[in-house]
């Protein structure tokens, strides 16, 4: 919420001055090229990315793997080729890491997801990866490549 109005601020900002701007005698070519430029229209635009795993709130405490709850959805089948993009939604930090716990199988590591954070992977071969959070040995998964 503060992000938007942060960037409804700046965006009202850019408004007022590209208007003082145009009465001052620039024509808008200049105006149009100091607006995309300027490190401010970073700040308007956010990212919105759909993510295919929700780490859902709550599952840092032990009990989601009775219901396969610790990662929405604890399946997932795939094409070859195709990525998975996991979300952390929960207020703990989380991990997607290949094998099980205390088996680490290697091929991938999100490292810690902070809550909110956003980890996609492509998954070039068919197969059926098994993964895991470092931080939760309760919370595992699967990702089946066909």
């Amino acid at each position: 919420m503060i992000k938007k109005i942060i960037a409804l601020a700046i965006i009202l900002g850019i408004s007022v001055a590209v208007i003082g701007l145009s009465f001052s005698g620039l024509d808008s070519e200049e105006v149009a090229s100091e607006e995309i430029t300027s490190d401010e229209t970073s700040l308007q635009t956010e990212e919105v990315m759909q993510a295919d795993v929700i780490i859902p709130t709550k599952v840092s405490r032990p009990g989601c793997d009775v219901e396969d709850v610790c990662y929405i959805p604890s399946k997932i089948v795939i094409q070859k080729g195709d990525s998975v993009t996991w979300l952390n939604e929960d207020s703990a930090f989380h991990t997607v890491t290949s094998g099980f716990y205390g088996e680490p199988t290697e091929l991938f590591d999100s490292g810690y997801l902070d809550p909110y954070q956003y980890y996609t992977l492509s998954f070039d071969e068919i197969g059926t990866y098994d993964y895991y959070c470092v931080l939760h040995p309760w919370m595992f998964a699967q990702v089946i490549v066909e």
